[in-house]
């Protein structure tokens, strides 16, 4: 592995670590500093916000920078973020911090990957890339639960130090290894960008995007309340808990790829909506029995980030045939329609927890998640008339 893809995967380990790792602590930092739960809930939807926003407008504004400066750069901002989380005095200073630490991770993997496929052989690029988003199955895997853990014995502003340590790590791994004057092509502008919400169709596959993960997100954001208030584990076995959760994130995402490989992103994504609104759905009726909801939330690690890879593949699609010269903006801009969802799940369920009660959140994320499936069915449905208005012409000219 060339140096530089190393320091953009430690990167990458970082920035998935600090994305997920409030949701193990949302407990913790709710009676610390004296918030209630979907106040501290806003922490996840503050952080994608700056992801969504950071994505298109810095990424098209840094355009002109050299990559190795602005990487430096990015994984400076991302460590002063995580110390400002580490030192914050209070909520509205964390909530800041969450915001810087969005903005970062929104331009840290469109220049990623530009320098990882420029220090690798031209055939080699995929696995480049790939290589590099490891670094955030293996934050989901590891980083995320044993942050939990050191949050949860040794206080959480310690968990926000030991991530600006790596966020340090990766910025020196960048000094030192990243190659000068990597080549690329200024990305698009904000006004090429917006083109993009001119196309229907493109607005149909960011709209399953948004609801199809967000209604995930309004339960999974409060999983660490769910299973210690309602489960009764204890907050460690909730870290070990985080753990196989992550475990089987990694499987599911896998199996979404080649999901979508073998039966294409729509039935792929129609198998994964539905299995997701039947999980989240059960966990409401397992929730109180340890063994049960164990095996409820194995099962919704597997399809909870499973329909990633289909709805790239999707969107990718769908920008070759309504947008060709905006495909890598459409796939860009697919990424904030994630953190959208993100942000809005979040939101949603602290409204949720704040009016119904923290047990409602499972089956209203269910009801979100079947609304992407009634989307994506529509989507697959226009998909096989055009079709046929395609091949229409064809056989009458051969008839």
């Amino acid at each position: 592995m060339p140096l530089a893809l190393l320091a953009l995967t430690i990167g990458a380990f970082a920035i998935g670590t600090t994305e997920f790792v409030i949701v193990g602590l949302l407990p913790t930092i709710a009676g610390d500093l004296g918030v209630t739960l979907p106040s501290a809930g806003l922490l996840v939807s503050f952080y994608a916000l700056g992801v969504a926003i950071g994505a298109p407008v810095l990424t098209a504004a840094t355009g002109r920078m050299e990559r190795k400066t602005l990487l430096v750069s990015l994984m400076t901002l991302f460590t002063a973020a995580n110390l400002l989380a580490w030192w914050a005095p209070g909520y509205d200073t964390l909530v800041l911090a969450r915001i810087l630490s969005g903005f970062a991770h929104g331009v840290f993997f469109s220049v990623g990957s530009i320098i990882a496929t420029s220090v690798v052989p031209k055939e080699k690029s995929g696995r480049a890339i790939a290589t590099m988003f490891s670094g955030l199955t293996v934050a989901f895997v590891t980083g995320v639960p044993l942050g939990t853990f050191v949050g949860q014995h040794f206080g959480w502003r310690v968990t926000f130090l030991v991530v600006s340590l790596f966020g340090l790590v990766a910025m020196a791994s960048a000094l030192m290894f990243v190659p000068r004057n990597i080549e690329h092509v200024p990305p698009a502008s904000i006004r090429k960008q917006a083109e993009l919400f001119l196309q229907p169709r493109l607005l149909l596959v960011f709209a399953m995007t948004i609801v199809g993960y967000g209604g995930s997100l309004i339960a999974f954001t409060y999983l660490a309340p769910i299973l210690e208030q309602t489960a009764g584990f204890s907050p460690s076995v909730v870290g070990i808990v985080l753990l196989l959760y992550g475990g089987s994130v990694a499987a599911g995402n896998m199996f979404g790829g080649k999901l979508a490989d073998t039966h294409g992103p729509v039935t792929a994504l129609k198998l994964i909506f539905a299995v997701l609104a039947v999980v989240l759905l059960l966990l409401g009726f397992v929730a109180t029995s340890k063994v049960l909801v164990i095996a409820v939330v194995l099962a919704w690690g597997g399809v909870a980030f499973g329909n990633v890879p289909a709805l790239q593949v999707y969107v990718v699609k769908q920008a070759e045939r309504y947008a060709p010269h905006s495909v890598n903006v459409a796939s860009g801009m697919n990424i904030a329609a994630f953190n959208l969802g993100v942000a809005g799940g979040a939101w949603t369920g602290g409204i949720v927890v704040s009016h119904l009660g923290l047990m409602h959140t499972p089956w209203i994320g269910a009801m979100v998640v079947l609304f992407a499936l009634a989307l994506t069915w529509i989507s697959g449905r226009i998909d096989r008339r055009d079709q046929l208005l395609a091949a229409a012409p064809s056989s009458v000219h051969s008839a």
